[in-house]
């Protein structure tokens, strides 16, 4: 270990604990959530940390900001590396409190919910069970004790809201902040245009833009950035907001059956979110850069996600049909002539994978639970 502390980052209830216990036994587990514990730091903190001669693990350490700084001289006088383990659910306030005063001396990773490939085998039967996968999502205690995601997903939300969003920003009004999340899990999937959702929920636009970092910094939703090569063309510049979870967005959007799901008019933009959030998670999982845009030009020519390698862009078409169409290539076969692109990618709803002439793999989604990156990228 080359870093004198770890800090372990997700959203709530993604495993954080029960990985940094299963890895570091030999370390006194500390819950800064325990209000006992979380004011003897805050009142004490050399005292605090002198009870951990040999250091500990520190969870949910957002609660107790100001420990940060007393961390610092401690690790610095020791120099031993690994010596804590700091967990937290929050990243804009654990990243802003590292900065100032761990920084150069912290390993910073994240850990999201399950990806596919961490549930399920390529042939699992599981993986069948489109519908079922989208609805139920990849939180770990949905899955670990089997509890039904229409009963799990809606508590979670309410326990984010009522504890995470007051400890992030003074949020006077959590009723409309929870219908602003409803009307955003809506938008998964497509372009954020800030402007009429500030009109539909009711209030400015910088406390949208205040909400959507919120949203950002807890890991519910994650931005997609457009590519900056336009090729000459005229191009969209707003991101894409994607939500890390389906079944979180399932549940916003009062989807609790498949049979719901099957017809509902954004099956598609929830199906897409379910593949962009695990490319991410792949890349986040791999300890690699998040190196994933999207491009659309005025007319609405759109490619789903580039993958940018660097000197190599790759294409990807995201399709939640189960019959490869030809419709199905068009923007491809338009963006691969304009960028000058040998290679691209259609990922589908179905199971046939497919190697064309024009250079074109199709490939079926369930290739994202394999151990390889299904892309090669």
């Amino acid at each position: 270990m080359f870093f004198k502390a770890v800090a372990v980052i997700g959203p709530r209830q993604s495993g954080k604990t029960t990985l940094v216990r299963s890895l570091f036994t030999d370390k006194p587990y500390v819950s800064l959530e325990d209000p006992d514990t979380r004011q003897y730091a805050l009142e004490d903190p050399r005292g605090f940390l002198a009870n951990y001669p040999n250091g500990a693990i520190l969870d949910e350490a957002q609660r107790t900001p100001n420990l940060f700084s007393f961390l610092q001289g401690i690790l610095d006088e020791r120099n031993r590396m690994g010596e804590f383990i700091i967990t937290g659910s929050n990243n804009f306030l654990l990243q802003q409190n590292i900065t100032q005063s761990l920084a150069g001396r912290v390993a910073y990773l994240q850990l999201l919910p399950f990806a596919l490939q961490e549930l399920y085998r390529h042939d699992s039967p599981e993986l069948a069970h489109q519908d079922t996968l989208l609805l139920t999502g990849g939180y770990p205690p949905i899955h670990d004790y089997r509890i039904p995601p229409q009963d799990w997903l809606p508590n979670y939300l309410r326990t984010y809201i009522e504890r995470d969003v007051r400890q992030i920003k003074n949020v006077t009004d959590l009723i409309v902040f929870e219908r602003f999340v409803r009307l955003l899990a809506g938008r998964s999937g497509q372009e954020l245009n800030i402007t009429p959702l500030a009109v539909e929920v009711g209030v400015d636009i910088k406390t949208i833009q205040s909400w959507i970092g919120i949203l950002e910094s807890s890991f519910i939703i994650f931005l997609l950035r457009p590519h900056f090569k336009n090729f000459n063309k005229t191009i969209v510049k707003r991101p894409k907001i994607y939500f890390y979870d389906t079944g979180l967005v399932c549940s916003l959007l009062g989807i609790t059956q498949e049979k719901q799901l099957e017809t509902h008019p954004l099956r598609g933009s929830i199906f897409e979110t379910l593949i962009v959030s695990e490319l991410v998670k792949k890349r986040t999982n791999n300890g690699k850069e998040i190196n994933l845009y999207y491009w659309r030009d005025k007319t609405g020519r759109e490619i789903d996600i580039i993958i940018d390698e660097v000197n190599d862009l790759i294409p990807v078409e995201i399709k939640s049909g189960k019959t490869v169409h030809p419709d199905f290539f068009k923007n491809l076969l338009y963006w691969m002539k304009l960028s000058e692109t040998t290679k691209g990618f259609i990922l589908y709803g179905g199971d046939q994978d497919q190697s064309r002439s024009n250079g074109i793999i199709v490939t079926s989604w369930r290739n994202l639970a394999r151990e390889d990156p299904f892309l090669n990228a």
